[in-house]
């Protein structure tokens, strides 16, 4: 795990970019840059495992149509050693290109051509909320008393219960949620979930038989406005932690559905 401390929190965030197409890595860097970013380049899958195995990132911006290793492919790989959001960008836009890019471990998927302002602020809300994530591990040290992270403050169901610093532990039937590791098992085995899938998961589970719509999902775990296509992206992230945790993705027992209301854990 990527060691955290205070001149980590203070630096720029670094930004790995990785496109087969030396223009569209030019605009991006042109971009980021102007906003403080440290970035760094890879035109093709290879080379950017080779980046990340010696580099810690703080987002990496991952085009999928490359020559050699795909996008998912690389996504793949990158997920067994880094933590790191990763946001797809691709003129793949149909709804199962987004679902295989969130299943191989991405966070976000943004269509090419991409607003220029939307892709700057799709890396704030990511880098953002993963060095928030870095700073919660900064307080499983001694057992000494630590103060409270950013994470834990934001972590405010609706119904206004708080988790404060130290956390506890989850449980709905055999799955169970480590608040102080982050790391969740059903039936004693771990499950290997991204950043989002573990919010997802935990807000839900602590929230147990209260009804989520997907707006009101988006909202507490992206920690942004709810916006048009908002929707297919929190499906898409439901439908991955059920291939995760269920025993049977297509009738879930743990999270449920509630036709045109929204989800639940019961």
């Amino acid at each position: 795990m990527e060691i955290y401390s205070e001149q980590t929190e203070n630096r720029a965030p670094r930004v790995l970019i990785v496109d087969d197409n030396p223009e569209i890595r030019e605009i991006i860097h042109i971009l980021l840059s102007g906003e403080g970013y440290e970035l760094d380049e890879a035109k093709n899958g290879d080379e950017a495992l080779a980046k990340t195995e010696e580099n810690a990132f703080d987002l990496i911006i991952l085009d999928i149509m490359m020559p050699g290793m795909d996008g998912y492919h690389t996504c793949m790989e990158i997920r067994k050693k880094s933590n790191a959001p990763i946001l797809f960008l691709s003129a793949k836009t149909q709804e199962g290109d987004k679902m295989l890019g969130f299943s191989s471990g991405g966070d976000d998927y943004l269509a090419k051509p991409f607003s220029y302002n939307e892709l700057v602020s799709r890396a704030k809300a990511l880098t953002r909320r993963y060095q928030v994530y870095k700073g919660k591990n900064e307080n499983i040290t001694d057992g000494a008393a630590q103060p409270e992270t950013i994470r834990e403050r934001r972590r405010m169901p609706a119904d206004g219960q708080q988790t404060f610093a130290g956390g506890n532990i989850l449980r709905l039937h055999d799955l169970e949620i480590n608040e102080m590791s982050e790391t969740v098992t059903r039936g004693g085995h771990p499950v290997d979930l991204t950043d989002t899938e573990y919010e997802v998961l935990r807000l839900l589970v602590k929230n147990r038989r209260q009804i989520f719509s997907a707006e009101r999902l988006y909202e507490a775990v992206w920690q942004e406005p709810y916006y048009y296509g908002a929707n297919n992206t929190v499906m898409v992230h439901i439908r991955n932690l059920r291939r995760k945790i269920e025993n049977d993705p297509k009738n879930p027992e743990l999270i449920k559905t509630v036709w045109g209301r929204g989800y639940r854990c019961d």
